[in-house]
């Protein structure tokens, strides 16, 4: 057995040997540079960026009714569809950006399309909201505020990234992005109650198609219209869509305001009229930010310095959630 003072002999042989391994390191890093020679101006240092997301897909199934929506879609229902390409552009490569940046199928882009057509304000007689068409309690759950200030149900970046966790949470539970977007649709009770009626057993696209006939017949077609819109949307001009004009990209500058100001005031200060104010702030369900802290309000691009300027510089105070 090592005594006391053998223990002691060997940690002080340790200690003195760590400085001269590390020295030892030091000059062989030194060594290999200086038989490298790189020009550290030719060397190209890459960054991670979200094109180097592992990329998913969702299944293009195509059967009896996605044929008959595909259908749809480019006869009784084409303007509808024009109008949903047509405002895809506003806020599509925004989610698609956030889907590649989580490995996440971008096709999920058209369950937004399906649920509101991207419309921000879309309500349904439901009380459901915003692009993703959320219900309160769920928005609730996923971290929204909804109250007589702001609805970020409305907001296109926060539910966004809401419903891309809730659809991550789904596809978690059912191993399967048919089953996670009927489940969006219908409530998770409701596939579970289908998975467990059919015999059943979630992890596979093909079993959206066994359980559908126990799902609400919203939900039974909403599957094959996500799929038939992502069809025609990936192939417009084929399926005579190609003229189509599309809308412009969503876009602005933030700039922290005072609690309480006035969108007229910001909206006088930048040159844009309201409509382009109550646009990029869709959330907000008044002519005012709510009052408190500060709170970081979009404006046109390019124009947080005239809103300083008028608003009389900040910041002020505390400051609301960021986005």
């Amino acid at each position: 057995m090592a005594t006391k003072k053998d223990r002691k002999s060997r940690l002080r042989d340790i200690g003195y040997r760590w400085p001269l391994a590390a020295l030892f390191a030091v000059v062989s890093v030194v060594f290999m540079l200086s038989a490298f020679r790189a020009d550290p101006a030719s060397v190209e240092v890459r960054l991670p960026s979200v094109d180097d997301a592992p990329v998913a897909s969702l299944p293009l199934e195509v059967n009896e009714r996605v044929e008959y929506w595909l259908e749809r879609f480019t006869t009784d229902q084409r303007p509808t569809m024009e109008r949903f390409l047509a405002h895809e552009e506003v806020y599509g490569s925004i989610i698609r950006d956030k889907l590649r940046a989580r490995g996440m199928p971008e096709e999920l882009l058209y369950l937004a399309g399906i649920e509101s057509g991207f419309q921000p304000r879309a309500t349904s007689a439901k009380a459901a909201a915003g692009v993703w068409q959320f219900m309160g309690p769920t928005a609730e759950q996923y971290g929204l505020r909804v109250n007589e200030y702001v609805d970020e149900r409305r907001d296109p970046i926060r539910a966004t990234d809401a419903a891309l966790d809730y659809l991550q949470y789904l596809h978690g539970r059912y191993d399967s992005w048919y089953l996670a977007a009927a489940a969006y649709n219908a409530g998770p009770g409701r596939v579970d109650g289908a998975l467990r009626r059919s015999d059943s057993a979630a992890g596979d696209e093909a079993v959206f198609w066994e359980i559908q006939h126990h799902l609400p017949r919203e939900t039974r077609e909403y599957v094959p219209k996500v799929i038939a819109a992502t069809m025609l949307a990936n192939e417009a001009e084929k399926y005579g869509f190609g003229d189509v004009v599309r809308e412009r990209a969503y876009s602005y500058d933030r700039v922290w305001v005072p609690g309480g100001t006035s969108l007229w005031r910001v909206a006088e200060a930048t040159g844009a009229d309201m409509r382009a104010m109550r646009a990029l702030n869709p959330h907000l369900l008044g002519n005012t930010v709510p009052p408190g802290a500060s709170y970081a309000l979009r404006v046109p691009v390019g124009s947080t310095q005239q809103v300083v300027a008028s608003i009389g510089g900040g910041p002020w105070g505390d400051r609301a959630a960021d986005d």
